[in-house]
């Protein structure tokens, strides 16, 4: 008989590590607890626009491309791929922005404008960011680590000052620019790896490497349409995907200190080996009995939580004139913006922000004539965000919005849905509500993440944004890859 393999949550890496799991052979059971796949990449469809309703960057093609090679297939049989231009637009103030393009003359010209010789810095500041990123890809990412040995090893130590990274990403763009647009252009992707440039690790300089010069592409359909191509490719290798399913309880046997069963709010399903792609959290602290916890509940309460988000799905009945596909508003001292979120934590008054027009690339995901308005706030994990509270912070939010771009918005709104900490939590069981989970500080890379095997149960694994490599899709995949590779025992 097959091993008999279940997969906790049918997210990006859960799905993916089903593929995976059903082609070495296991026979997959895959249970979600929501009424679509994809996690937080599902697709919320409401009088004629179709909101993804998370991820809405596609970064780092290649890690995608690697992993339907894995199966002898091509990306294009299950999604169509469009390269971005612009890539995505910078607003600095209200009325003034900049477009990042695939030209890099004109990227090289900005950054000359923004300081004498910010052109010739921002090459050499790519090239090490790529001589990084090729190392990282090579060497760190597709891997897992169980002691700090195997990450401080003879590779590291060698890299490790070139690579920098023991240093501080933003200490580390102030060596190459003084204006604050270079360097919050260069650092701006680190919230949306749930921290601040302050406190990430240089190495994540590669982020550059990845958005200006790998460039910023679009899935039609959306990042929706990329979790549904996966989980036709698991259902295409035998694998069957239960919806409306949610896990109550991950059984052990005392005796073998292995998974038995997986309970759910349906039925019991018998496992002899479980991946969680769940949040990790929820899961150590409530669907295991005490004994079986890998990390103690007190664990959680020291780590560095990644921000909520503050998410506004606007439904529009006209298009707008001063937003491309990708916007993001960077105020002059954005340190105030991260204080809300990692010192003090609170609602920021006159957030940063960042708005996707998705409509604009793809006109199937609006009515003709119409606008679909993705609007992301990043905010602190555990904050209270009542009904009345949280229809009158969209209004402020919209509010700010219109006075960046110059454009208004509240009177050509027909759709409007508001998702924050309460709805990450009753979705996905999000710890404190966090959209991303760990941040990526120095002291939660790699070998300080949460391990992909359990400590206590020896059937027991996990993927998904807590473990190594970490925060998004691109990192989820990889992490997939891994989790799936130590279950089989086959290469990645």
């Amino acid at each position: 008989m097959n091993r008999k393999a279940v997969v906790i949550g049918a997210g990006i890496g859960g799905l993916a590590s089903a593929a995976l799991l059903a082609r070495a052979g296991l026979e997959v059971t895959v249970l979600e607890k929501n009424d679509a796949v994809g996690g937080r990449a599902r697709l919320w469809e409401e009088g004629g626009f179709s909101f993804d309703m998370g991820p809405s960057w596609y970064l780092m093609p290649e890690v995608f491309e690697r992993f339907f090679e894995l199966f002898g297939r091509s990306r294009q049989r299950y999604y169509e791929l469009q390269e971005l231009s612009p890539y995505y637009r910078v607003f600095f103030q209200p009325g003034q922005w900049v477009d990042i393009t695939a030209d890099r003359r004109q990227v090289l010209d900005l950054f000359e404008s923004f300081e004498a010789g910010g052109g010739r810095r921002l090459q050499a500041y790519l090239d090490r960011a790529r001589y990084k990123y090729d190392v990282a890809m090579k060497e760190f990412l597709y891997r897992d680590y169980t002691s700090v040995f195997e990450f401080l090893n003879a590779r590291m130590l060698i890299e490790g000052t070139r690579l920098n990274v023991f240093g501080r990403l933003d200490r580390s763009v102030r060596r190459y620019f003084k204006d604050r647009r270079a360097r919050q252009i260069l650092e701006y992707a680190m919230v949306f790896l749930g921290t601040s440039p302050q406190a990430a690790p240089a190495l994540y300089s590669i982020m550059s490497h990845v958005d200006l010069n790998l460039g910023v592409h679009y899935p039609l359909g959306g990042l929706s349409a990329v979790a549904a191509g996966i989980g036709k490719l698991a259902e295409e290798q035998g694998a069957r995907i239960l919806l409306n399913a949610e896990a109550r309880q991950i059984r052990v046997d005392g005796g073998s200190h292995r998974v038995s069963r997986v309970i759910t709010s349906r039925e019991e399903f018998e496992a002899d080996v479980v991946l969680v792609n769940a949040d990790y959290a929820f899961t150590e602290t409530t669907l295991l009995e005490a004994r079986y916890r890998s990390l103690p509940g007190t664990y959680w309460k020291r780590r560095v939580i990644a921000p909520s988000m503050f998410i506004l799905y606007l439904g529009l009945n006209r298009s707008l004139d001063n937003l491309v596909h990708h916007n993001l508003y960077f105020s002059e001292d954005w340190n105030e913006h991260f204080d809300t979120i990692f010192e003090a934590p609170s609602w920021p008054q006159q957030p940063c922000f960042y708005v996707s027009c998705i409509s604009k690339t793809d006109r199937q995901m609006a009515p003709r004539g119409h606008e679909n308005v993705f609007v992301l706030v990043p905010v602190a994990p555990g904050l209270e965000d009542g009904e009345s509270f949280r229809e009158r912070y969209a209004d402020q939010v919209i509010a700010h919005i219109e006075t960046v771009i110059g454009e208004r918005i509240s009177p050509s709104i027909v759709v409007r849905r508001i998702f924050s900490h309460r709805d990450f939590i009753s979705d996905y069981n999000a710890y404190r509500g966090t959209a991303l989970g760990l941040a990526h500080t120095l002291n939660q890379t790699a070998f300080f993440r949460p391990s992909f095997r359990s400590r206590k149960v020896e059937n027991l694994y996990y993927a998904g944004q807590y473990t190594h490599p970490g925060v998004g899709v691109p990192m989820v995949l990889i992490a997939a890859q891994v989790a799936a590779g130590l279950i089989t025992g086959g290469s990645r």
